[in-house]
C-alpha cells in the first residue's frame, strides 16, 4: 500500500456538514484495510483566489495509506460531491505523523493569544 496526502477544500455553506463528510471518508479508507496516519481539519480560511465567486472556504488535510483502487474510489466520492470545491492528492514516501505548517502555526497563534489573556487580567488586579 501507497502512502498519500489528500487535501479538499468544502463550499463554506457546507461547513457543518464537514464532520460527517470526515467520517465518511475515514470509513472508505478504513473498511477497505486502509489507515489514517494524520486528519487535521483546518476550519474556514480565506482562498488564494475565488472559485465559484466564493472567497473563502473549509480545508481538511488527510494522511492515508492505501491501495489504488481506494484511492481511485475516493477522488470518485470527492469529484461527486457538490460540496468539494477542489481537492488533490499527492503521494508520499512514508507515513507523516507530525503536525502539519498550519497546524502548528495556529497553536502558536492560541499559545499567544491564551498568554495576552493570561497578561490582561495580571495587568488589571496590578493597576
Amino acid at each position: 500500500m501507497r502512502h498519500y496526502e489528500v487535501v479538499f477544500i468544502v463550499h463554506p455553506d457546507q461547513s457543518e456538514q464537514v464532520p460527517a463528510m470526515i467520517e465518511r471518508y475515514k470509513t472508505l479508507v478504513t473498511g477497505r484495510n486502509g489507515a489514517i496516519h494524520r486528519l487535521e481539519d483546518w476550519g474556514r480560511r480565506q482562498m488564494a483566489y475565488p472559485i465559484q465567486k466564493v472567497h473563502k472556504a473549509h480545508y481538511v488535510l488527510m494522511n492515508i495509506e492505501c491501495d489504488g483502487e481506494t484511492l481511485a474510489e475516493l477522488e470518485h466520492a470527492f469529484k461527486f460531491n457538490d460540496a468539494v470545491l477542489r481537492h488533490l492528492t499527492v503521494k508520499t514516501r512514508k507515513a507523516v505523523v507530525t503536525p502539519s505548517p498550519m497546524m502548528k502555526e495556529e497553536k502558536s497563534r492560541s499559545l499567544t493569544q491564551g498568554d495576552a489573556k493570561v497578561e490582561a487580567p495580571a495587568a488589571a488586579v496590578a493597576a
